[in-house]
């Protein structure tokens, strides 16, 4: 697969503390880091709520918006990333979407629950920079991985070779090999590296099971 491989660390906060801990702990191991904005409507749970500021560093930010008005979110906060996923089922207005993107200069994707069919976006990947597929039921860290997401990845991959194609949820060393050989290039893991005790330890046990 020609598409480079990420292992890119799930931020959840309540606050701007928190969220600048979480972001300090990973921040010198890996290249991407995603911010995860939930706003208790579109999830059950909430996350990054309040006006975020990001610590300087090298890594580029994608935001993943499990909201229920991503629009707005894009008009307040988007200049803040370099990245943003939005969840098709927020949807209404897809080129609407995507054209606030592209109107502040970052880059889009779309991103899919494990029940929600690629048929939904298979008309734009010509167009946007990624997918991203939920390998779990979005809202929390720790949900248990569903394996039978993976075919969405493989049916994407096989139609999109250039694609960047990333997975969400319930990625750790046991499953990120099976993504991978499913197509996907990129991996977000939120406990695994979050809750570890040795962030560079975690990140790099991923990172070795994509060498195999």
């Amino acid at each position: 697969m020609k598409n480079k491989t990420h292992i890119i660390p799930a931020i959840i906060a309540k606050s701007q503390q928190e969220f600048s801990e979480k972001i300090h702990k990973v921040k010198d191991w890996v290249d991407i880091i995603q911010i995860d904005v939930m706003d208790g409507q579109f999830v059950p749970n909430t996350s990054i709520t309040f006006d975020f500021i990001l610590p300087d560093s090298r890594c580029k930010y994608e935001a993943h918006l499990m909201v229920a008005d991503p629009l707005s979110w894009i008009q307040h906060h988007g200049h803040k990333v370099d990245t943003i996923l939005v969840h098709v089922e927020s949807v209404n207005n897809f080129e609407e979407v995507i054209d606030a993107v592209r109107k502040i200069k970052k880059k889009i994707g779309f991103v899919l629950n494990p029940e929600t069919s690629i048929s939904l976006v298979e008309h734009y990947c010509d167009v946007i920079d990624e997918i991203l597929i939920m390998t779990v039921n979005p809202g929390f860290y720790g949900s248990p991985f569903l394996p039978s997401t993976l075919e969405k990845v493989t049916t994407l991959r096989n139609l999109y070779p250039a694609l960047d194609i990333e997975v969400d949820g319930g990625i750790t060393d046991k499953t990120i090999q099976d993504a991978y050989q499913a197509g996907a290039n990129m991996f977000v893991s939120g406990s695994f590296i979050i809750k570890s005790d040795r962030v560079p330890d975690a990140i790099k046990s991923l990172q070795q099971k994509l060498l195999k």
